[in-house]
């Protein structure tokens, strides 16, 4: 067999293990961060919408995925950003749009925090719960 020939073989057998090694975690952990997203779904029942709203005359959500984090749904669409282009290996990508998610998330917080804490029941029954993470931030 020519070197070269070898050579070709033995690169693309790495970069297959590589894409295995990447993408079989990456589907794993999309496929947790996609299970989270509808708990907290399901957990927020009428509360659930995509703007910022006061919902919490309605009452605080506490159970399900709040009883450990404030905003576990932002976690969980992050996570899924990250995962999916790195399922491809897409490492630009993801980075790329973990910077952008970032930088609208954080506007995004800010206004629904002031909002929600301005909620009394929710001030006590959140204040000392992290945001995204248990025991991180």
């Amino acid at each position: 067999m020519d070197v070269s020939v070898y050579l070709f073989l033995t690169l693309l057998l790495a970069v297959g293990l590589f894409l295995l090694w990447l993408a079989a975690p990456m589907f794993v952990l999309f496929l947790v961060a996609n299970a989270v997203r509808w708990w907290v779904i399901r957990s927020l029942g009428t509360h659930w919408n995509a703007q910022v709203v006061d919902s919490t005359r309605l009452g605080v959500v506490t159970s399900g995925p709040f009883r450990y984090v404030r905003h576990p749904n932002y976690a969980a669409v992050f996570t899924e950003l990250l995962a999916l282009p790195l399922i491809h290996t897409a490492w630009i990508t993801a980075v790329a749009g973990a910077i952008a998610h970032i930088a609208v998330l954080s506007q995004r917080l800010s206004t629904e925090e002031r909002v929600l804490f301005a909620n009394p029941d929710y001030r006590t029954a959140m204040n000392g719960k992290p945001r995204f993470l248990p025991g991180l931030f």
